[in-house]
């Protein structure tokens, strides 16, 4: 990321659409389309995988697979594999601010089990391609049709025939028909995000993707490669599991659950499973960036069973071995670091090692003095610079949030006099300025979500991390989009070179 630009972030799920939940589909072009327009140069996702309960991204049942829900009918429909009355029965008549998983999940994959059965030879072919052609996907199908025969409980569970993956893997033929099944939805999930993407790229938009560290315990991903986890190998209960220490967010830290890494064990392979699984992102999008990079360095381990993350502790990580690894297999790979959150000099040593981008957040900025990494006049060039990331509230709620002595310093650093910082709005003036704070510093890439495009208040915030319920749910309208002031964006983006 040589040359100066600029990005926005919009997950697929917020896109608009009449399906319940934003798709592939033509909004997704014409998001394309006003990207251009706006002279941006990156589209930033969030991870791509099936969601978890509660909607969330990052703690996924395959960190290979791809959501079904935002599969489009519609081009379903053009590929001749469904029918116009199949589509309709998918269309959403609630609000179309709020992304509806539980309708998109029942009409989807109702239709998708249409369009299987009316798959032609040529089809099959394709399908049995893309097949050969992604290691993970026939353990992700005989995950999922045992899944479904055993009424989804966790796979620890199953009968031991079931429960062990050799012995399931041998016998897999009698779940073929469940398994082509899913395999299938795989298939035509590719192929849809890659003809979005392919029209991105010609438009002189690049993708910026997500990659979370960890896994689900609940995933094809540990059943079908325990010896490669910190599980018991017997009882399948980890010893510990994955979460980070009290930080901004939450002062009894965030205990997200998931099972361990055995770093130990994947080095004696050279970390082949990792290697393979970058090598996937780096097919799906043209950047991948690294959640919780942090915890290639080290990670905080809290034993399994714990109430809340206080009485984790720091393990060390892989560090660079892995990246030797994978700098091995992949030439000149693009990656960022998201090297935010609680951290030392092993992860300071880890980003100048590999050389990779870190992150800023200006949200972060103003809870000490001038040399907070986070202010921008301390920006290096090797950064990607952000108003704030899909856990942060959006600028307007964040100005709202601050104690009076935190706002003043904010306006002040970013040259607001005006009475009406709480303002709103496509023109909110003291949200305009701490945009255009962030535009003019030394970072190579700043990074805006969509909703501080608009000025919206908390009410459009993407997620609250620690909180489980109600996140991962907003979404936008074209209409909203179209009353995007484009002239300012175009204008700043040209002002402060990252047109």
């Amino acid at each position: 990321m040589s040359k100066r630009t600029a990005g926005v972030l919009m997950h697929i799920s917020s896109l608009p659409g009449p399906f319940g939940i934003g798709g592939f589909g033509e909004s997704a072009l014409r998001f394309v389309d006003f990207l251009k327009q706006t002279h941006f140069t990156y589209w930033q996702v969030l991870p791509f995988h099936p969601v978890d309960e509660v909607n969330s991204p990052y703690k996924s049942e395959s960190a290979f697979a791809g959501n079904y829900l935002f599969i489009d009918p519609a081009m379903l429909l053009k590929d001749g594999l469904v029918s116009q009355s199949d589509v309709d029965d998918c269309r959403y008549n609630g609000t179309p601010y709020t992304a509806d998983y539980d309708f998109a999940r029942e009409k989807k994959l109702a239709l998708l089990k249409t369009a299987y059965k009316n798959i032609g030879e040529k089809e099959k072919q394709a399908v049995a391609l893309f097949a050969q052609s992604h290691f993970w996907v026939e353990d992700f199908a005989l995950f999922k049709a045992v899944k479904e025969i055993n009424g989804e409980i966790p796979w620890w569970k199953w009968d031991e025939s079931q429960r062990n993956f050799g012995t399931c893997s041998q016998n897999k033929e009698q779940y073929r028909e469940q398994m082509n099944f899913w395999i299938f939805v795989q298939y035509i999930f590719f192929k849809q995000w890659q003809e979005i993407k392919a029209y991105a790229n010609e438009n002189g938009i690049k993708i910026l993707g997500d990659m979370p560290v960890y896994v689900s315990m609940d995933s094809a991903d540990v059943w079908s490669n325990v010896e490669i986890f910190k599980i018991d190998k017997e009882t399948f209960v980890p010893d510990e599991v994955a979460g980070v220490p009290p930080d901004y967010f939450s002062e009894d830290g965030q205990l997200w659950g998931n099972p361990l890494y055995d770093w130990d064990a994947m080095e004696k392979d050279g970390f082949s499973w990792w290697v393979r699984r970058l090598g996937e992102e780096l097919s799906v999008y043209d950047t991948v960036r690294i959640d919780h990079f942090r915890g290639l360095a080290s990670f905080w381990a809290v034993p399994f069973g714990s109430k809340t993350a206080r009485n984790g502790e720091w393990k060390n990580g892989p560090g660079m071995k892995l990246f030797d690894a994978i700098n091995k297999a992949y030439d000149n790979p693009s990656i960022i670091a998201e090297d935010l959150g609680v951290f030392g000099e092993d992860v300071v040593k880890l980003l100048e090692d590999t050389g990779f981008p870190g992150i800023r957040v200006i949200q972060f900025a103003f809870g000490g003095d001038a040399s907070n990494e986070h202010l921008p006049h301390n920006y290096p060039k090797n950064v990607i610079a952000c108003l704030g990331t899909h856990d942060n509230n959006t600028l307007l709620g964040w100005l709202y949030e601050l104690s009076e002595g935190e706002r003043k310093h904010a306006l002040d650093y970013c040259s607001y006099d005006g009475g009406n910082w709480g303002e709103g709005g496509y023109k909110a003036p003291a949200c305009r300025k701490v945009i255009e704070t962030v535009w003019k510093s030394c970072a190579d890439t700043a990074i805006i979500a969509f909703q501080d495009l608009c000025g919206f208040g908390n009410d459009a915030r993407m997620n609250i991390p620690g909180i489980a319920e109600l996140n991962w749910r907003i979404r936008t309208t074209q209409e909203t989009i179209d009353n995007i002031d484009k002239e300012y964006f175009v204008k700043i983006n040209s002002l402060y070179g990252r047109g």
